[in-house]
């Protein structure tokens, strides 16, 4: 599962995800080999193909995060339990260094190094990615690169409990594929995120 912090102007416009024009992370997904061919935000619903879900920890758009308020925060990560617990991803991916702070309740100075972390969210693995937007100074392409093809990595090697976490096709951050597709479906910026 694939979780961004909440959806920017341009992709509450045209209800794709990773939608702004200088955001990498379609690129990085496909240079990764996350995903066999190159996609753009217009196909976020074929990404269930490929065993991925996505969603936000907040439904409001915004043109940045700054205005973000800690109450969203708040019941953003109750509804991201919830559903969570209902699809049992193996793991969950935050799309950014700062969706993980806010979820686990870590300082803005303490050091967040993307990759596998020791959290668990819900039984699930849990795994921080360089924001991808252009905004992002903090990290190169190509250390968001390396992120993305460390989480390629991971999901190619069997769990630890034994299980392959491969589909025929790609790599799946979920065994549950078609409760993955529905979670992605249920989740289109147009919806209240408390309906979730």
């Amino acid at each position: 599962m694939l979780v961004g912090i909440n959806p920017g102007v341009r992709s509450s416009q045209c209800g794709h995800h990773f939608a702004g024009p200088s955001n990498r992370f379609w690129k990085l997904l496909y240079e990764s080999r996350l995903v066999p061919e190159a996609i753009g935000c217009e196909d976020d619903d074929r990404l269930h193909e490929w065993g991925f879900g996505v969603t936000n920890l907040i439904a409001r758009p915004t043109p940045g995060i700054d205005t973000l308020r800690p109450d969203e925060y708040i019941a953003g990560a109750k509804i991201l339990r919830r559903k969570i617990r209902r699809v049992k991803p193996d793991v969950v991916a935050f799309v950014g260094v700062t969706l993980f702070r806010s979820v686990f309740n870590r300082r803005t100075g303490q050091p967040v190094s993307p990759g596998l972390q020791e959290e668990r969210l819900e039984g699930a693995r849990v795994f921080v990615l360089p924001n991808p937007s252009g905004r992002n100074a903090h990290f190169s392409y190509a250390q968001m690169l390396d992120a993305f093809v460390a989480l390629r990595r991971m999901l190619d090697k069997p769990a630890s409990d034994g299980r392959d976490l491969q589909t025929a096709k790609r790599p799946a951050l979920t065994t549950k594929t078609r409760k993955t597709r529905s979670t992605h479906e249920e989740h289109r910026f147009a919806k209240n995120s408390s309906s979730s």
